[in-house]
């Protein structure tokens, strides 16, 4: 069973910085397909970043040049380093995983509690 369990958010100031964590178990995250999905309050979920079992990465434009995911195999874990973070980012973000070979289709029936990141202007 696949457990996901994130952390890292927190309330910051516009133009700040926060690094979340995924800390995967019951897998090895290198081989799966992980995303990292927000949801903000009235608003549509949104994939910010997606990471393929190959290494390739993909960002949403919204996020593009400000965000970065990275892993440590060591901690099987997955970052996502937040740069330069706008009140627009306010949302609660999950860790969320699938199987390598059903990346394309965007769904992760496996999911996190989430944790809430907050940017003040």
């Amino acid at each position: 069973q696949v457990r996901l369990v994130e952390s890292g958010g927190d309330s910051v100031q516009s133009g700040g910085s926060l690094r979340l964590a995924c800390t995967v178990s019951g897998a090895t995250y290198s081989n799966l397909c992980m995303a990292w999905v927000r949801q903000a309050p009235g608003k549509e979920r949104e994939r910010v970043a997606t990471r393929w079992a190959s290494g390739y990465i993909r960002y949403a434009d919204s996020v593009k040049g400000r965000f970065t995911i990275a892993g440590d195999n060591a901690k099987n874990t997955l970052y996502l380093q937040m740069n330069n973070l706008k009140p627009e980012d306010t949302a609660m973000y999950y860790c969320a995983a699938d199987e390598a070979s059903r990346c394309f289709r965007g769904e992760y029936p496996y999911s996190g509690p989430g944790t809430q990141v907050t940017v003040s202007a």
